[in-house]
């Protein structure tokens, strides 16, 4: 499959993952990071597609975002995947940590716990308390969670040595996007948090789920290559062009 964009060993490709990771090399990835669809038809005439209106700032209906995959049936195929792959991709002791969601009434981050492992080896669940405020009626949402698996086989591939990281992040807020920009994306702090612990300059690091580039931009700034698939090519083409523009360092601690 020819690339979408590919310069200074980050590389895009257009179309679903299911088509691509299966072309990857085995044990040829060093670290996954990415941000799935959750299966919650997020943006689909839901709550958060009408934000504005049950805030009252508006009297129009905003028009829906539907995010592909996002399904609860699709989603959860999705996810099986991505877990199944990571454990032929990543060599032994290289991690996966995968955005989940947190909370309830549908307890998706057991679930997908329990499939991570099955399919690659659970290591931690960590909570990103993402503030402020968020969604619903009772216990409103406020944090997330990212699920770190462990290929067997190998010792952790953990490069902090101030033996202070704690399963709970507190510094990093959420993007509260407009009706212009991808719904779900990640500030570059996370994945780049995550790439700090787990990876090397020169390490491989995938997002089956690029979105507008995140983590391939946080890869980039950690000197890693990078490969990223994205569906939908208005994204491929908003990564594009945030990872040719000069990019200022971040402090991902």
């Amino acid at each position: 499959m020819k690339p979408y964009y590919d310069s200074d060993g980050i590389t895009i490709y257009h179309g679903d993952c299911r088509d691509v990771l299966p072309k990857l090399d085995d044990a040829s990835v060093d670290f996954v990071f990415t941000d799935p669809p959750y299966g919650h038809n997020n943006n689909n005439d839901d709550l958060i597609a009408r934000w504005e209106l049950a805030l009252g700032t508006t009297n129009t209906t905003p028009e829906t975002r539907p995010i592909a995959g996002d399904g609860f049936a699709e989603a959860n195929e999705l996810v099986r995947f991505l877990f199944a792959e990571a454990r032929r991709l990543l060599s032994p002791g290289c991690c996966c940590c995968c955005c989940c969601c947190g909370g309830g009434p549908d307890p998706q981050f057991a679930r997908w716990s329990l499939w991570l492992d099955e399919l690659l080896g659970f290591k931690q669940m960590i909570v990103w308390d993402k503030g402020p405020i968020g969604m619903g009626w009772h216990y409103r949402r406020s944090y997330e969670t990212v699920l770190v698996g462990q290929k067997p086989g190998g010792a952790c591939r953990w490069f902090d040595r101030s033996n202070t990281v704690e399963n709970v992040i507190r510094h990093i807020r959420k993007i509260v996007p407009s009706r212009t920009e991808h719904p779900t994306e990640k500030r570059i702090e996370l994945p780049g948090y995550f790439i700090a612990l787990h990876t090397q300059p020169g390490h491989l690091v995938l997002d089956p789920f690029a979105g507008r580039g995140s983590t391939l931009i946080a890869a980039k700034l950690a000197y890693c290559r990078a490969i990223g698939v994205e569906l939908d090519e208005r994204w491929c083409e908003s990564a594009a062009r945030r990872l040719d523009q000069r990019m200022l360092q971040f402090t991902f601690w």
